[in-house]
């Protein structure tokens, strides 16, 4: 039996006993060591997003190896491991096309007709959510859900490489191929939005503009790495972003899923500049570009999961953390038990800290 926060219905998480199949040929069961909570958890409790009930939520973990299915080549037994959502096939025309981040990734869950990997009551099947369900003590996912790293890493500060760090940083260095010198606007300052400041220092941008409402997010941005700091509030928060580079940002990367941002976004390129819209944005939400935006040779862009290569980017990650590049410690605000989680979403719609993550005994 593993021990899991379950989302029986919208508005809160039950803890509750749920039992986790054998591992399948090609399955990894894990136990769960850490898990980060983050906002896209949110939109699938609060039921902006919709999804089969019940369901565990939590989808930022690291964890250790218990037992593999038969067929597993990548993991093994012992092995510490992160695990991503964004599961891939390794076949389709995404995958083989170097996109993994948009494999449907159908391949990597079980058929409707094949017994559930979650079940509880006896039987009652629990619906896995985002390839992981990770608000449990135990995972039960595919092998390509999930990549080894370095066993001297902490698994706390692991757990949020995979879904917040894996995004900022792989907006940074995937999806946008940051050049050093540019210069980089982010909107919003979460943990996705740290990350990508972060992720832009690496890269050596010539400014990293971090945008957003809250001074005590704007000065964990600063920590991070960000050069400069405007409040997202301000009546002339873009005339302020176009005197500090001079006519406009190459690359605005908004990290919040709100149509305000996602529009700042727009409005603080330069000429030739690239949005990216990495959060998760209302489903009746719409981002444009204007005629003279496209005169200008400006583009948009979503981003999900930063489109990550994850088997390569997480481990080379880990080692920016291991070589003191990459701050994970600033981006973590605090370590709760799974029987605090409610706690640490209410926490999360006040907005004021950065990153929760669970850690499992």
């Amino acid at each position: 039996m593993a021990k899991a926060a379950i989302l029986e219905q919208v508005g809160g998480l039950t803890i509750g006993e749920v039992e986790l199949a054998d591992p399948a040929p090609h399955e990894v069961l894990i136990d769960t060591k850490a898990c980060g909570l983050c906002h896209s958890d949110l939109h699938f409790i609060d039921g902006a997003y919709p999804h089969p009930l019940p369901a565990i939520p939590g989808h930022e973990a690291a964890g250790v190896v218990r037992a593999v299915g038969s067929e597993v080549k990548t993991v093994k037994p012992g092995d510490h491991v992160v695990s991503c959502l964004s599961a891939f096939c390794g076949h389709c025309e995404f995958c083989v096309t170097g996109r993994m981040a948009l494999c449907l990734g159908g391949d990597t869950r079980r058929a409707q007709t094949a017994a559930p990997r979650i079940t509880r009551n006896g039987g009652e099947p629990v619906a896995q959510m985002l390839n992981l369900s990770a608000f449990a003590d135990q995972m039960l996912i595919h092998e390509h859900a999930c990549v080894a790293i370095d066993k001297d890493m902490p698994l706390d500060r692991a757990a949020v490489i995979g879904c917040a760090v894996t995004t900022g940083a792989g907006a940074i260095f995937n999806a946008c191929s940051v050049v050093p010198g540019e210069t980089v606007a982010v909107i919003g300052c979460g943990g996705v939005g740290l990350a990508t400041v972060n992720a832009a220092k690496i890269a050596g941008a010539g400014k990293v503009i971090a945008i957003d409402p809250l001074a005590e997010k704007r000065q964990l941005a600063e920590v991070l790495g960000a050069t400069h700091t405007v409040d997202a509030m301000a009546d002339e928060a873009v005339e302020q972003v176009m005197k500090i580079t001079g006519g406009g940002v190459h690359h605005a990367i908004e990290a919040v899923g709100r149509q305000a941002s996602a529009d700042l976004a727009v409005k603080v390129l330069r000429r030739g500049g690239t949005a990216t819209i990495l959060g998760m944005m209302p489903l009746d939400c719409k981002v444009g570009l204007g005629a003279m935006d496209l005169l200008s040779g400006k583009k948009l862009q979503g981003a999900i999961m930063g489109m990550n290569h994850f088997p390569v980017d997480l481990p080379r990650l880990v080692d920016f953390y291991l070589r003191g590049l990459l701050d994970l410690d600033t981006i973590i605000a605090e370590r709760i038990p799974l029987e605090k989680i409610n706690e640490g979403f209410e926490k999360m719609k006040q907005g004021t800290s950065a990153r929760s993550v669970v850690v499992f005994d």
